[in-house]
């Protein structure tokens, strides 16, 4: 794990130098983020208008690398980007700008939304089966990643013994059925398109967090939270909407998720819940977790995180 965390920090510090020169001088914000259920809402704001209902022209650019999002952000690239709790926490321990600006999605133990998935004819039937196996996920960094470890170790396994590997959701069915890989971390909506084929859930790997926290966060510079305050509340109102919309509306939300994932969402798909108010207490298992593994410092605060222009402790 400190091996990731060398490798995701040293592609951010490489881009520090980068200005915000486009983010600061154009009336429209490029939000980044990959096109999944966990970071829905920014989809869900710009169709069903809540930007535009907030005097926002935000631009959408979805991105399946997401390793390439912070450094987007940091270099001005894109103003703002969605990534996982643990994403942030990473670049900040080693001193990158970055700071949140509006919740994503929560997990919740009663409808899981990311999980350990093999081959409905693996042999693998427990934590202790995956020692000295590979486990492919999205980005070694991600919040799938950290659960998986830690729900491995919970449930009797050894996390590092595990060969890590970066796949799409998308095509880790296919690496399965291919042998390049024994196992991966799914989330949604690539986690009940896996289930509802030719894998299986080995385990429900957020449960080994917590019962309840929050997974992933929209974030962008400090400099440019600090330069445009408005706009971030702006922001992270028009975001907890569009979470409060989806929650009730999961059908409607399918549909809009679909365009932007570019996989069907059906009417019996697990789906994921968002934030409907930013609290930096829901953040704090993560951190927890993170420091457990020595990937932070220890006693961290979550409240640190955030930034003053949308939360005040």
């Amino acid at each position: 794990m400190k091996r990731a965390l060398r490798i995701a920090c040293a592609a951010l510090l490489l881009v520090l130098p980068g200005t915000l020169a486009w983010a600061q001088t154009g009336d429209e914000i490029a939000v980044a983020t990959p096109p999944i259920d966990s970071s829905g809402e920014v989809f869900y704001a710009a169709d069903m208008g809540f930007f535009a209902k907030a005097g926002l022209n935000v631009k959408i650019v979805p991105m399946n690398n997401a390793g390439a999002i912070a450094p987007a952000v940091v270099s001005g690239t894109v103003a703002i980007g969605g990534l996982t709790v643990p994403a942030v926490a990473l670049a900040r321990e080693k001193n990158v700008p970055i700071t949140i600006v509006a919740p994503g999605s929560v997990y919740s133990t009663a409808a899981p939304t990311s999980g350990i998935v093999v081959l409905k004819t693996s042999a693998l039937r427990k934590a202790a089966d995956l020692n000295g196996k590979t486990i492919g996920t999205r980005d070694i960094s991600n919040m799938s990643y950290y659960g998986s470890n830690e729900w491995i170790d919970k449930n009797g396994g050894d996390s590092k013994s595990i060969k890590w590997v970066e796949i799409n959701d998308n095509v880790a069915v296919a690496a399965m059925q291919q042998g390049r890989i024994d196992a991966a971390s799914l989330s949604e909506p690539g986690l009940d398109d896996a289930v509802h084929g030719a894998a299986r859930m080995l385990g429900p790997v957020y449960d080994a967090v917590g019962d309840k926290f929050l997974i992933a966060v929209f974030f962008t510079t400090e400099a440019y939270a600090n330069a445009h305050p408005d706009v971030m509340r702006k922001f992270a109102a028009a975001i907890i909407e569009a979470g409060k919309w989806a929650n009730k509306n999961h059908a409607a939300s399918a549909k809009i998720l679909e365009k932007y994932a570019g996989i069907p969402i059906p009417p019996n798909y697990t789906r994921v819940t968002y934030a409907e108010r930013l609290r930096a207490a829901d953040a704090q298992p993560v951190l927890d977790m993170l420091a457990t593994y020595g990937v932070i410092k220890p006693n961290p605060r979550a409240a640190d995180l955030f930034s003053p222009t949308v939360y005040a402790p």
